[in-house]
């Protein structure tokens, strides 16, 4: 077995056309800041240091079908959660539903990259994997 990769920190990184449009929404969601702002980048942070950074990159080609990995968050209820982000710019796509014992909702931000609210009790739930899942996924689901 060979070693893991020496990391200081672990940054989320996500492509976007319009990082000043993602930036409004994104630290309107998480309650982040604007850390700093280097064209193409935009780095959002938590101002208490708890979760990792988001970084916004601009790029030129158009999001194409769905994320192959993508943002969870974890809320204590689905509302007012649910009503929060959809009042900052979020638009539904499928749900509330039942994914392995947790309500989730998945949305999109501004730019259609997707997310999930995910209520989550730290027991048995959606992203915790479990034989019956890993034999039998959901085709279409958007489990990492």
């Amino acid at each position: 077995m060979t070693a893991a990769v020496t990391s200081t920190e672990m940054v989320v990184v996500l492509d976007c056309a319009d990082r000043a449009v993602l930036a409004q929404f994104w630290t309107q969601v998480l309650g982040y800041r604007i850390t700093r702002t280097t064209p193409p980048y935009t780095a959002l942070a938590d101002p208490a240091g708890r979760s990792p950074e988001l970084l916004l990159q601009e790029v030129r080609e158009p999001k194409r079908g769905k994320n192959r990995m993508h943002i969870d968050l974890r809320v204590p209820a689905m509302e007012p959660a649910l009503s929060r982000v959809v009042a900052h710019g979020a638009r539904v796509l499928r749900g509330p539903f039942d994914d392995a014992g947790c309500p989730t909702t998945v949305l999109a931000d501004p730019e259609g990259n997707e997310f999930c609210l995910i209520v989550f009790d730290g027991t048995r739930g959606a992203r915790e994997p479990t034989r019956e899942r890993a034999q039998r996924p959901e085709p279409g689901t958007l489990d990492p």
